[in-house]
């Protein structure tokens, strides 16, 4: 049998509302997937290779890594066994916020790219995560950690922010299918009445989903409920409600879909979210 990859990971809480940050080792070679937030930080040791909805590229230690909400991306180790990295994620009411402040007034925006090599940034955002660590270790109050976001935020956003982009617009029936996928993300439909509601055959609806939105119904549906739970703990509700709220099995098949999507375990998730 074949060993799992190497896998370690930390989450944190931050002094502000839709902002966390966790750091992750890890050889795992995470598939197509898309989060609902913003994500910027740095790539502390080995490489990686990734693609996104933007171009595939390669990362090496010092980068600074980003994507934005809904953006597919994947990620590999490049010639190495395993790597490090540090984030910081943002809600977009967050970074919107950020944003504003920044540029005068423009909140809409997307980061311009995926990896960027630029010391300034990374030093600065370096300093953003080490406060941060210290602040969930207790060892510091918000006042650091502020100050550290605000340079760290006009680096990123004075620099490497850019209009936002234009969704991809899908075809309508295939719109149609995901939407009832997502109206009830606890009672999955079969293949055969999504690819009806597209009047394609269920290959056909496979290929075209896959194609329109960066993964098949089934992976899209799976994102969208680990996605759903994560809210409903930070909102409060224990692991296993969310478990039963976004049509898990039970709550050890939420763990494994949770954590392989966001790295991290609902139950670390859920600590991270606790007041100091």
């Amino acid at each position: 049998m074949t060993p799992a990859p190497l896998h370690r990971s930390q989450v944190w809480g931050s002094p502000w509302p839709g902002i966390h940050a966790a750091q992750i080792w890890s050889g795992r070679h995470y598939g197509r997937h898309a989060h609902d937030f913003y994500g910027v930080g740095v790539l502390e040791q080995g490489a990686q290779r990734s693609s996104s909805g933007r171009l595939t590229v390669d990362a090496h230690a010092g980068d600074v890594l980003a994507h934005n909400p809904g953006e597919v991306h994947d990620g590999r180790p490049l010639h190495c066994e395993a790597r490090a990295w540090r984030m910081v994620y943002f809600e977009p009411e967050a970074m919107a916020a950020l944003a504003a402040e920044t540029n005068g007034g423009a909140a809409e925006m997307a980061l311009a790219l995926p990896v960027m090599s630029d010391a300034p940034l990374q030093q600065a955002w370096r300093r953003l995560l080490g406060d941060l660590a210290r602040w969930q270790a207790g060892a510091c109050d918000a006042l650091p950690c502020d100050e550290s976001l605000v340079l760290a935020a006009h680096q990123l956003l004075g620099r490497h922010a850019a209009p936002p982009r234009a969704p991809a617009s899908a075809a309508a029936n295939l719109e149609r299918a995901r939407q009832r996928l997502g109206d009830d993300l606890a009672h999955a439909p079969a293949l055969s009445e999504l690819a009806q509601i597209a009047g394609l055959s269920r290959y056909q609806l496979l290929r075209r989903f896959a194609a329109a939105y960066g993964v098949t119904p089934h992976a899209w549906l799976l994102q969208r409920r680990a996605e759903r739970a994560r809210a409903l703990i930070a909102n409060g509700s224990s692991v296993t409600q969310a478990a039963g709220a976004t049509g898990f099995a039970d709550q050890s098949h939420m763990t494994r879909i949770f954590t392989r999507h966001f790295g991290f375990t609902p139950g670390a998730w859920q600590r991270a979210r606790r007041p100091q």
